[in-house]
This record gives C-alpha cells, structure tokens and sequence, in this order.
C-alpha cells in the first residue's frame, strides 16, 4: 500500500511569517519555498513592472539596432520560427510588431514538421537568398543550426538567433545571439520559453525606438496572450519572470481581441472570460501543434493573425477537426501497442523498456502517443515510425526512473542521431540498426536507471472532506497558474466511504465517486478515461478508502461547486 508522506505542517513561527493568511495559503506558501511575507506577497501578486530589462540578455543591442537598419531601409526580413505551440505564438509577437510598426517587407517562414524537420535547413536558405533576403530573425530554433548559419553567411544574409535551447559546444555564426542559456549570457531569467524570447526583443525595440515609432506605452502588453500560450504550452517553470508572462498572458486572454482565439473557444465551449492554464494545456496548446502533426503549421499561425470573421471560424474548425483525427489515430496507435505488450507478458517476458515501432506510423504523433503509455508502463518508452524519408524516426518519453539523453548516449550508435531532455526526446534509426535498438536500449537502462520508490506519495496536507468547498477553491486560485516548478496542491483524505458511483461522458469512459467523510462532508470527486479498476484493486459501493486529489473549482452549467480530481485511490 502507497505510503502518504504528508509534507511540513505550520509552526508557530511560520504563522507569524505568513501574518493574516489563512492557514491553507501559509501552509502552501511554505512548500513552495517562500521564506518571508515579502516572497509571498511577490508571488501572490505577479508584477509586471518586475519583468527584467530586456537589454541585459547578451546580443540585445546588436539585435535591435540590426533590425532597425532593416527596417528603415525596408529590407526583406524572415521570421524563421519552431511549428509548435511556442515557436508559433512567438512567430505572431514578431508579426504584430512588424505590423505595428508599419513595416511589410517581412515573411513568416515555419518549417514542415516532416518535410524539413526541426530549425533551420539549407534548401529554405537557398530560396530566401533567391529571394534578396537581408535579415533572418529565428523563433525558438537556430542554437544548433551551425552549418545552416554557415551557408546563410555565405550567402550574405545576416542572422539574429531567439531561442531558449541548451547551447551546444559549437556555436553557430550569426550576427545576433539572444539565448538566456548562453554562459556569457547575464540575463536573471535563464528558463524562458522561446515565445518569451521573442517578446524580450520585441520590448527592447520598443523601449529604444517606440517614441519615433509613435508606439503606446504599454502596448506590447497586448502581445502576451501569444507568450502565455507558449509559456504554458511549452512546460518551463512557472516561477520568477514566467509566473508574470503566465499570469498576464492569462489576463490579456481573457479579453482578447483576436478572432482566432474567440472563435476557437466558442467551438470548444470555453468562456473566454474565465479560461484557465489548463485550457491552455489540454485545448489550444493541442490543437496548435495539430497543425503541424497532422497537415500545415501555417493553419495555426493563420488561426492567430485572423482578422476575417470566416477565414478565423473556418480555420478554427480545421484545427478542432484535424485534432480530433489525431485523437483517433493516437488511440488506435495505442491500442496497437497495448495489444503487443499484453502478447510479450503473456509470454513471461516483463519490458523494462517499452520499444515499438511501425513503418505505417506518422513520427510526429509518437511523443503523444509515449505519453499515453507511460500511465501504464513504469519505465522509459521509446517508439518509431516512418515518413517520407528512409530513416526511421521516433520519440521517447521517461517517467523519471532514467535520463533518456544518457540511456542514448550509452546506446552508442545505434542512432543515427538523438536528443532532447531527461524526460522525452528525439531520435533516428537507420533501417540496419533498428533489429538492434530494444536490446541496445534494455542494456543501457541497466546501467544509467535510477531506482524509485513507488510506494511513497508526498501530499501537501491532509484535510477532511468538509474543507472541499468553494472558499478553498478560490484561496488556492491565489497559487494559480499552476505547472512547472508550480504544481497543483496535493491533498488526502482518509478513510472516506463511497456513497455513490457512476460513469460519465459520451462514452462512458470517465469516472465519478460520491465521497462521504467521517467529518460529515460529502463531495465529488472525478477521474477521466478511469474506471473502478484504474487502480488496482477494483473498488465499489459501500468501500471505505483513502483518496488523493487536487481540490478543484468547478462551473459546468454555470454553477460554482468545489470537487475533487484524483490522482491515486487506496482501498482499505
């Protein structure tokens, strides 16, 4: 049974610390690091007039002046930018600006997710020289691209690099590097999403010539319903200077202007008014990368920059229907390899490393689909496909028993090449090598895994089931937005008797229990795509058991009630 370590309780001392707080919020703050009243009322209340100035990233006055010269002398200009929900949203801040300014001669340029891959290539290059291109700027792409930056000299382009990635020992040749994670570098926030980047630039041109520009102050605010997208989407610690761009990103979404973003959340029966990060992460973010997974990332762009009633609801139709398709053959993927793993464990073979791959399988749909397979399997994932090409291409995804850039590197060649993080990747089998690559991997698990202990949980408190109420709810909002570095509050109850049960849905495929606790409380509390054998045990009617959960607010049908998500169920 899952052992519940229920993390520090309020001193007397931390009491004080927190003043008038209520105790919930003192003992939240607390976990989250916050040591005086002062680091939580900055917490508590992001400021947007701390955001740090833009001219401490290193190359920032190069990049700006450049990119005034461009503009005065109406040079052609490329916005070379990642086809994903950060490289896009960032793509549109450089767009507006541009617009704003009263400059045209410029492109947005977003590469083919499967045609031409990741960040910048040579064939692109040689049609922007064609074209008498002056100035390339890159969104959230560029750090690696050395040969790509070499023949973009050659061909005297000029080139100004925004990206967020871990710079790599070789450095490409550009005019301009704005990369926080550059060594030289002495910008205080090292963690921005490339979108944020983007934005950093667009606020230091503004700062230097939004007078000559005849620019509102303050206008380039609108622009952060773009970098809270990306900031949300694109997973980086929602602490420090990304707290502000989430929290403002929100506000400004709330109240956006752009047709795209209203008409998309019609379609998806979101008010506007009231989204939320998690709209973000599991509505929008998605459809976005839909784009560019499953046809054109220029639909999605398009989508943002809308300024046609049709062509913003026609696109945003699009994008929920290819997202939808991509639901579809996700889950048939899944269901694929479910069906594979039963058949090897019926054999008395137990996976360490979950290896599939079929040649019929779209490479852009396999990290989604690592991610649905890691509810499942306690270890790394790692799956392969093809398109258009002769190497296979897969994606990989940990569930933090193993760094996957390690377990790569200690594969040897069986890739053709790989990257990314610790916890999900990238790589390239050739056809030669892939007989290879699950006996390979399984050798390299052994050596660099780490081992977990499964059996323990850490919460933020224990609390009855009288406190899940509408008050709670709205104390924890003050969190808000939750993610990286920021996660939602953990709680358990115990020993709560289920009072009801049903399934919900289209489908019937989510799961809700009727929970009453020794208190006297009573409260709902939901799993989706669960069922009462999602957690081992089968539970029923009438079972008393100790539940885990995120303590939510909900307004289906425009009522405000307070419920519970679970996370884990454990029968007693």
């Amino acid at each position: 049974m899952t052992k519940y370590l229920v993390r520090q309780k309020l001193g007397i001392e931390e009491k004080k610390k927190f003043g008038d707080y209520p105790e919930l919020l003192s003992l939240l703050l607390l976990s989250r690091g916050m040591k005086s009243r002062e680091e939580a009322e900055d917490f508590l209340n992001p400021d947007f007039e701390k955001n740090h100035n833009p001219f401490l990233m290193k190359d920032m006055d190069k990049a700006v002046v450049r990119i005034k010269k461009a503009i005065d002398e109406k040079e052609k200009v490329i916005i070379f930018s990642d086809y994903d929900a950060d490289g896009i949203p960032g793509a549109v801040v450089l767009h507006d600006f541009f617009k704003k300014v009263g400059f045209d001669n410029f492109e947005n340029y977003i590469p083919h997710r499967v045609m031409e891959g990741f960040g910048l290539n040579n064939e692109a290059v040689e049609e922007f020289a064609k074209q008498k291109v002056g100035l390339i700027i890159t969104v959230d792409c560029g750090i690696a691209d050395v040969e790509e930056a070499k023949l973009i000299a050659e061909k005297g382009i000029d080139l100004i690099i925004t990206d967020h990635h871990l710079v790599p020992e070789k450095v490409p040749e550009a005019f301009a590097i704005l990369d926080p994670k550059r060594t030289d570098c002495e910008y205080p926030e090292k963690m921005l999403c490339g979108s944020g980047v983007a934005f950093k630039l667009v606020q230091a041109l503004i700062s230097k010539y939004g007078e000559e520009w005849k620019i509102q102050k303050g206008w380039e605010k609108w622009l952060l319903d773009m970098v809270g997208i990306a900031t949300i989407s694109d997973m980086v610690p929602l602490v420090g200077e990304n707290r502000i761009f989430a929290h403002y990103g929100l506000k400004v979404l709330r109240k956006s202007p752009r047709l795209g973003i209203s008409k998309l959340l019609r379609i998806l029966k979101i008010d506007q008014s009231r989204l939320t990060e998690d709209d973000i992460g599991f509505m929008i973010s998605p459809r976005i990368n839909a784009a560019s997974r499953m046809g054109k990332p220029e639909d999605a762009f398009e989508l943002l920059i809308a300024t046609d009633e049709d062509e913003a609801d026609r696109l945003a139709r699009h994008l929920d229907k290819i997202n939808s398709e991509r639901k579809g053959v996700v889950a048939g993927i899944v269901k694929e390899i479910k069906k594979r793993i039963a058949e090897k464990n019926s054999g008395g073979k137990k996976m360490k490393v979950l290896v599939a791959g079929n040649p019929d399988w779209k490479p852009s749909l396999l990290g989604l689909v690592a991610n649905s397979l890691l509810d499942d399997h306690n270890g790394p994932v790692f799956l392969w496909g093809r398109e258009d090409g002769k190497d296979l291409k897969g994606s990989c995804r940990s569930d933090g028993c193993v760094d996957l850039v390690e377990m790569m590197k200690e594969a040897g060649d069986v890739f053709v090449e790989f990257g990314g993080h610790k916890m999900s990747g990238g790589f390239t089998v050739s056809f030669e090598k892939i007989s290879f690559l699950e006996e390979r991997l399984e050798a390299s698990y052994e050596k660099v895994s780490i081992k977990i202990d499964e059996s323990e949980l850490d919460v933020d408190a224990e609390i009855g089931a009288k406190d899940v109420n509408v008050k709670n709810c709205k104390i924890l909002e003050k969190l808000s937005p939750f993610g990286n570095a920021n996660e939602k509050p953990i709680f358990l109850w115990r020993n709560l008797k289920i009072a009801g049960m049903k399934k919900f849905g289209k489908e019937f495929n989510h799961l809700e229990l009727i929970c009453d606790g020794e208190d006297g409380g009573k409260f709902s509390a939901i799993s989706f795509f669960s069922s009462p054998e999602s957690w081992g045990e089968t539970i029923k009617l009438g079972d008393t058991i100790d539940l885990v959960g995120n303590l939510e607010l909900s307004n289906f049908r425009n009522r405000e009630e307070a419920r519970v998500r679970i996370v884990e169920v454990g029968k007693k």
